[in-house]
């Protein structure tokens, strides 16, 4: 190409996946090549350096920075239509809002290139119109019988036609070698299956019909936000089910995010019963295929109903009508790596950009979207924050189902044996249950067998040698863990300090242990440990779950996996073993986490119109959250839960940002953590805290420290931490990551 040809040539501003840091978007210009009049949001390939890249067109530009004969073009096109213009400003708006670079967000809905080529070829066999009857000669029974069905049907897949007239592959390959059928390559076809908004497999009572028709009233008026409050057991899913078949009925897309991988398999079995075909999701676990044929069966408006873990926020629907944040309390919806974000907030984000409406469910809100529905300040001397979501609420169980009764058991009186963690009264309550033929739910929010192992001839904790962390004991997979970094070792009774053999001692119980005890107390019981390292696979977890829907287990016992979402008719009481847990810690939503949790989990009892009880182990019972789920009232508990975030000038009546920096060089990154201090915003109404380390300092390898920003409600946040960091070179060794409105403080 002479240089007078590409002094002609379009020049694109293209957006690449690059982790900088920029002012706006950080965009490079490309000359068009072959590839004329594209527009923006057109997904293409570009070198960038020694690799290619694919990146999305922003604008045309008439002077570029660098002289168009030193330009490089444009490598290929993206086999699928531009993304939508309310994609890319959705795009922008998450980068400026999580302070990430664009880059980084767009590379999140680019995150399936496959998607991007041509369909892969397959080849089909039909009729040969250039072969007469005269050269067939004599024809065996099965040949016959393909020639035959051909006559009048599609071409199909070798497979496809052996199955429909009863022959084999080999004999459909063999005459297309002979020239009786004729092979073509055509592009392959997914075939997206459709739901059927028209199977009514039950009729909604009279509060879900006045819920699903309030909200229904909204579905064409553009973006609003609805808060579904329900208690466990009201029948939430039904009524956004009630919606979502509305929305198929009219060729609309409807995404549908839950907080962990592990519901979709009970969640799955409910939107197949109620639409007559399983769920299309998308999480980690999808295969490369899959994500392929789904996110461009979302780019083209064919996959109408979507349900995703938080990732699928940022699939390129075309034609997408609804979305729904199912359990939106769920701290699960924080993603804490490469960009920082909260999937609810994105999603409310991403439904304003669209246009349209969104429904956040749950039995106990997060105080952030109970503030938001106007609720909380109205008889108390808070001040009044503006209301942005409607609230409809589900206040009682379908039928004749009740909420179970909660009671506390104070550890200080009624202690477990040494080394037991039942208590008398908790051990009674299960064998009355056993007795009675119900199914009880043992919760302790611990993985493992125990989670600190210490040798006790010179005292040596088992640690990380990566993390500043506790090895947590396996004993099912014979080994023991950091659940930082993912580092195991097996599992053996030396000390790897003092070389001591037999002094090796489990302190503290996770869910292994105690189903070492429950087999021991309740021998003839079935049981089963339901956590992330059983169930670690959704097949897997389905199956668990049907299983103990079945009535093939007595004894659940369970993280929070089990806690969450499902409805185990048989379920009727629930053993919290250490309701202190989530209590431990400097975390800013420990006390709204634990009732939350606790909540969801002494939920599962009583579903199914059998009386339920739940019964929490704790040495504080009268802290206040225990008081708020004893008594069933909620709403004291959140009031007083924004008295104290008002009176700390805490979200929601003020803002909150990390910054985090690590590095490998502990003394580099101290040096830095101090340039950074010096360079600090000093303004009113905003309070810079650190630098400090991290409460676990080291993760990885990687020394961690971090400041905290606190403004008010009004502030530009976001804009003074960028224009901080701005002032500091970062040095190369060096990771800094922005946190807006930090959900862990580790």
């Amino acid at each position: 190409m002479t240089q007078s040809q590409k002094t002609h040539q379009q020049i694109y501003q293209v957006a690449v996946p690059l982790p900088v840091r920029h002012d706006g978007i950080l965009v490079y210009d490309y000359l068009a090549g072959s590839f004329t009049g594209l527009v923006r949001g057109t997904i293409i390939s570009v070198p960038l350096g020694q690799r290619h890249v694919w990146g999305i067109i922003m604008a045309e530009t008439g002077t570029p920075d660098i002289a168009p004969d030193k330009l490089k073009s444009v490598s290929a096109v993206a086999d699928c239509p531009p993304l939508h213009e309310a994609h890319l400003q959705f795009l922008t708006e998450v980068a400026s809002w999580t302070c990430a670079p664009f880059g980084m967000v767009m590379k999140m809905m680019l995150s399936t290139p496959k998607a991007f080529e041509p369909p892969p070829l397959e080849t089909i066999y039909g009729r040969n119109d250039d072969d007469g009857d005269d050269h067939h000669g004599k024809l065996t029974e099965k040949r016959a019988r393909i020639l035959n069905f051909v006559k009048d049907a599609p071409a199909l897949a070798a497979a496809d036609l052996a199955r429909e007239t009863g022959t084999s592959v080999g004999i459909v390959k063999k005459m297309a070698e002979s020239g009786l059928l004729r092979a073509y390559q055509v592009p392959k076809i997914s075939i997206m299956p459709q739901p059927n908004p028209d199977i009514a497999t039950l009729t909604l009572t009279e509060s879900q019909r006045q819920v699903a028709d309030g909200i229904s009233a909204y579905l064409e008026t553009g973006f609003s936000a609805h808060l579904l409050d329900g208690v466990t057991g009201s029948g939430k899913t039904e009524v956004y089910f009630d919606l979502v078949a509305k929305q198929i009925a009219k060729r609309q897309q409807t995404l549908i995010l839950l907080p962990e991988i592990a519901l979709t398999a009970a969640w799955q079995l409910r939107f197949e019963a109620r639409f007559g075909v399983k769920p299309l999701i998308w999480h980690s676990s999808v295969s490369e295929t899959q994500r392929r044929q789904l996110w461009r069966a979302c780019l083209s408006g064919e996959a109408l109903v979507v349900v995703g873990a938080r990732s699928a926020l940022f699939l390129p629907f075309s034609q997408l009508g609804l979305m729904i944040v199912d359990e939106e309390h769920e701290a699960a919806f924080k993603q804490e790596d490469m960009v920082i974000y909260h999937a609810r907030d994105m999603a409310v984000m991403r439904a304003r950009a669209q246009n349209i409406p969104i429904i956040l469910a749950t039995a106990t809100p997060s105080l952030e979207s109970w503030v938001n529905a106007g609720k909380g300040s109205q008889d108390s001397d808070l001040p009044a924050l503006p209301k942005r979501y409607h609230h409809w609420q589900l206040a009682a169980r379908i039928g004749t189902a009740k909420l179970p009764d909660i009671t506390m058991i104070d550890l200080k009186k009624d202690r477990p044996a040494a080394g037991r963690w039942l208590s008398d009264a908790l051990q009674k309550a299960i064998s009355q249950n056993l007795a009675d033929g119900g199914q009880t739910l043992l919760y302790l929010n611990r993985r493992g067998y125990a989670p600190l192992a210490i040798c006790e001839a010179c005292g040596t904790k088992a640690k990380c040698h990566s993390c500043d962390s506790w090895l947590v004991t396996h004993r099912l997979s014979g080994s023991r863990q950091c659940h930082h970094c993912g580092y195991r070792q097996p599992l053996s009774d030396c000390c790897a300090d003092c070389g001591t053999k037999g002094q090796m001692r489990a302190y503290g119980p996770g869910v292994e242990r105690l189903a070492e005890e429950v087999g021991t107390l309740f021998a003839d019981a079935r049981y089963c440990i339901f956590s992330s390292d059983t169930a670690a696979r959704p097949e897997v977890a389905a199956e668990m779950i049907r299983a103990i829907t079945d009535g093939e287990v007595d004894i659940i016992i369970g993280t929070q996996m089990a806690a969450k979402g499902h409805h185990f008719p048989n379920l009727t009481l629930v053993g919290i073993i250490d309701a202190d847990l989530g209590l431990q810690g400097g975390d800013l939503r420990a006390a709204e986490r634990t009732y939350q949790m606790l909540s969801q989990a002494s939920g599962r009892a009583g579903r199914a119109g059998t009386s339920g009880r739940a019964l929490l182990q704790s040495y504080e019972p009268d802290n206040a959250v225990f008081t708020a789920l004893a008594s069933g009232d909620r709403d004291s508990f959140l009031a007083l839960e924004m008295q104290m975030r008002h009176a700390a000038t805490m979200p929601p009546f003020g803002r909150l940002a990390a910054i985090i920096i690590s590095s490998q060089n502990q003394q580099q990154l101290e040096q830095f953590a101090q340039t950074l201090f010096k360079a600090r915003p000093q303004f009113s109404q905003v309070d810079v805290f650190g630098p400090v380390a991290a409460p676990i300092a080291r993760i990885r390898g990687r020394y961690r420290m971090r400041f905290l920003v606190r403004t008010g409600r009004q502030v530009a946040l976001q804009k003074i931490i960028k224009d901080w960091v701005a002032q500091c070179r970062v040095p190369s060794q060096i990771h800094l990551q922005i946190d807006i409105d930090p959900y862990s403080f580790m």
